[in-house]
């Protein structure tokens, strides 16, 4: 089969927004890292909305940078440093995560934080359709997807140093709270939706209550899968991780069956079982039967979801217009926070 890789791996010169010292850098590095020798030369990932994500080539070798954006910042926001240190701490488990080689506070360097990892190969989907890939393979990859989660679900957070990642309980109503707060201090726009869902979720919060390492941003866009075979080979973007409850997780990934091909790389509209792409109920079978779980969705798990997407991508917008973002789309996507809280509303409606 030929690979595409797509969008998510594909490398441009760095954006003129993100640029910083690459001789002081290459300085740095060639202290701390082997097989670094002759000239460096720096490519940015053009996918991703978050953290400016970089490819550092010498002649003989390569590995990724990923640092905080330039710009004023939400407080917590962008934190490179539980990323590196929950990857560090999952390496030797059964989740696949790049290798972990440095961290750096100090701004003197590039002028944010930053880390250094392995530089990873394989394919990195945008579209959760997968185009390019049949639909046996694709059937077997959402399986995939399925099984690392439920995997990062099943370690022990105490056995791999991650006890103190986040507080433990009530952590539904913690993230409403947060990402509440977030979209009215950055509001791009009034979304009528979103304070209605504001008003909606509290007293419907799923009941139930425990303690995992939630990822909190785990979707087909944050994975890589091998270049030939239908398995995942590392997961991505841990800058939302922190301790939580495995279902908030399984319904963010969710959300792309309640949403549109055009809203965010839904497969609502798809012919989902000529595409080999199994339906959410199977999806959380899978799941369900990996993690060893009795439980499944409920609506309120998804509208919760997807309210707190809607105030993500609304605060990718806020910081398109400020200049800062880490791609050109910021505003493009930020557009669809409306869109993914009219959708929120639509199924808090239809569940009464």
């Amino acid at each position: 089969m030929s690979i595409d890789p797509g969008e998510g791996t594909r490398l441009a010169d760095v954006r003129e927004a993100h640029r910083f010292d690459e001789a002081a850098l290459e300085a740095w590095l060639k202290e701390r890292l082997p097989d670094t020798e002759g000239r460096l030369r720096v490519r940015q990932f053009g996918y991703g909305q978050s953290n400016p994500t970089f490819v550092l080539g010498w002649p003989n070798a390569e590995y990724v940078l990923r640092k905080k954006p330039p710009g004023e910042l939400l407080p917590s926001a962008h934190a490179v440093d539980r990323e590196y240190r929950v990857q560090k701490a999952l390496a030797g488990t059964p989740v696949p995560v790049a290798r972990q080689y440095l961290y750096s506070d100090d701004e003197s360097v590039i002028g944010t934080p930053f880390y250094v990892m392995e530089r990873m190969r394989g394919r990195v989907y945008t579209d959760s359709a997968m185009p390019g890939v049949e639909p046996d393979e694709r059937r077997l990859m959402y399986r995939a997807l399925a099984e690392v989660l439920a995997a990062l679900h099943k370690v022990d957070p105490d056995a791999v140093g991650l006890g103190d990642f986040g507080r433990p309980g009530n952590y539904f109503e913690r993230q409403f709270n947060r990402w509440a707060r977030n979209y009215r201090e950055t509001a791009t726009r009034e979304i009528p939706e979103m304070y209605r869902l504001m008003d909606w979720l509290p007293p419907r919060m799923p009941e139930g209550d425990e303690t995992r390492v939630a990822h909190g941003d785990f979707r087909v866009g944050n994975v890589m899968f091998h270049p030939a075979e239908p398995r995942v080979v590392a997961v991505f973007d841990w800058e939302l991780a922190t301790l939580g409850h495995p279902l908030s997780d399984l319904a963010y990934l969710c959300i792309l069956f309640n949403t549109t091909s055009g809203e965010y790389w839904g497969v609502r509209d798809l012919d989902r079982r000529a595409l080999g792409i199994p339906e959410q109920d199977e999806f959380v079978e899978a799941y369900r039967l990996a993690a060893g779980r009795a439980d499944g969705l409920t609506p309120v798990h998804n509208v919760h979801a997807m309210f707190r997407f809607a105030s993500i991508l609304d605060g990718v917008r806020a910081r398109g217009l400020a200049g800062n973002a880490a791609s050109d789309n910021a505003e493009e996507v930020g557009r669809l926070g409306l869109l993914m809280a009219e959708r929120a509303w639509e199924l808090a409606e239809a569940s009464g």
